[in-house]
C-alpha cells in the first residue's frame, strides 16, 4: 500500500530543485511525456489527502530518481529507507537533502501564493443588484481594485461606488482557496461591512462572479442584504466620476464599452449577463450559483481578454 507520498514528493522536488507542482510535473514529463502524474490531483498528493492510484506514476517516478528499484517499491516503502536510497543515488547527505525539502516546501508556497496575487491584481468594473429600497430592481456599478502586498495572504481590495449621497469606499483583506475567493471589505471612519464570496478564479482572470453581502446604505431603515455580482477585469483604470446605478434598460455591454471593454455580440452578451445577476433560487434552497452559468459568462470574457492580448 502507498504511504508517506507527500513526504515523498517533496523530497524528490528538493532534489530535482523544482520550485512548483508545475514544474514537479514538468520533470514526470521530461521521462515519460505520457506520465499519468497529473498536475491537478497532485495538490493532494503534496497535502496528503489523496495518493495516485496509477502504477505507471510510481514507474515513472523511479526512472525521475535513477532508482534500481521499481515504482511499486516507492510506493511501499518506508521513508527513511525511500530517503536512504534518493540519498545514496545521488550523493547527498540526509540532512541536507530534508533541510532543503523543508526550505522547498516554504518557497514553493510562497511564490505559488506570490503567483495567484499578480494574477488577482489590477482593476475591475463591478456589477450587482441594488440593495437600496428606492432603487429596486436596478443595477449598481461600482469599480474594484486589488493589489498585491507583503505577507503571505497580502492581498488587498478596494471598493468604491458612487452614490446620490456621495462616495461610499470600502476595503480589506482578500483570500484566496481552492473552493473560492473572499474578501471582507468596511469602510474606514463608516460602520459600512460587505463580504464577497466568490468563484475561484481561473486563467486568464478576465472575470470574477458570486455573491455580495452586506447592509442597505440608502434606505430608511438598514436591511441585511444579499446579491449575486459580476466583477468584470479592464485594461485601464476607472475613471472617478464613473459608476453608482445604471439607468434603466441600460447596458452592461455598453457600460463595459464606455470603459474601453467592447464586447462581441453586445446584446447577446447584455441578456446573458442579466439573468445572471437576477436568477436566484426558486425551489426553497439556499441561494446557489450553478458553476454551468457562471463558466458560460467566463467563456465570453476569457475569449475576449485573450484574443485582444494576441494569444487566440
Amino acid at each position: 500500500m502507498a504511504q508517506y507520498i507527500a513526504q515523498k514528493l517533496r523530497l524528490t522536488a528538493a532534489l530535482l530543485g523544482t520550485v512548483t507542482r508545475k514544474d514537479l510535473a514538468a520533470a514526470f514529463r521530461g521521462v515519460n511525456p505520457k506520465t499519468a502524474f497529473d498536475l491537478g490531483r497532485a495538490d493532494k498528493w503534496l497535502q496528503g489527502r489523496a495518493r495516485p492510484r496509477e502504477l505507471s506514476v510510481y514507474d515513472d517516478w523511479s526512472k525521475l530518481l535513477k532508482l534500481e528499484q521499481p515504482g511499486a517499491w516507492i510506493a511501499e516503502s518506508d521513508l527513511p529507507g525511500f530517503t536512504a536510497a534518493i540519498c545514496a543515488r545521488h550523493g547527498i547527505e540526509r540532512a541536507e537533502l530534508e533541510r532543503r525539502a523543508g526550505a522547498h516546501f516554504e518557497t514553493a508556497s510562497g511564490h505559488e501564493e506570490r503567483s495567484l496575487g499578480l494574477a488577482l491584481a489590477g482593476t475591475y468594473a463591478c456589477y450587482s443588484r441594488a440593495l437600496s429600497p428606492y432603487y429596486r430592481g436596478q443595477l449598481i456599478r461600482g469599480s474594484l481594485s486589488i493589489e498585491t502586498g507583503p505577507g503571505a495572504h497580502g492581498l488587498t481590495a478596494a471598493y468604491r461606488e458612487v452614490l446620490p449621497t456621495g462616495q461610499l469606499q470600502v476595503g480589506g483583506p482578500v483570500t484566496p482557496t481552492k473552493r473560492g475567493l473572499y474578501a471582507h471589505l468596511k469602510e474606514n471612519g463608516g460602520d459600512a461591512h460587505f463580504f464577497l464570496c466568490l468563484f475561484p478564479q481561473s486563467q486568464p482572470g478576465s472575470v470574477l462572479g458570486g455573491y455580495m453581502c452586506g447592509g442597505t446604505i440608502i434606505g430608511p431603515e438598514p436591511q441585511p442584504s444579499l446579491t449575486r455580482i459580476l466583477i468584470v477585469r479592464l485594461r485601464d483604470p476607472v475613471p472617478e466620476a464613473w459608476g453608482g446605478y445604471l439607468p434603466p434598460g441600460g447596458s452592461i455591454a455598453g457600460d463595459l464599452a464606455s470603459l474601453g471593454l467592447s464586447i462581441e455580440q453586445p446584446e447577446a452578451v447584455d441578456r446573458q449577463l442579466a439573468q445572471f445577476l437576477i436568477g436566484d433560487s426558486s425551489d426553497g434552497g439556499a441561494n446557489q450559483i450553478p458553476p454551468t452559468e457562471f463558466r458560460a459568462i467566463l467563456d465570453v470574457f476569457d475569449r475576449h481578454w485573450l484574443r485582444h492580448s494576441g494569444q487566440v
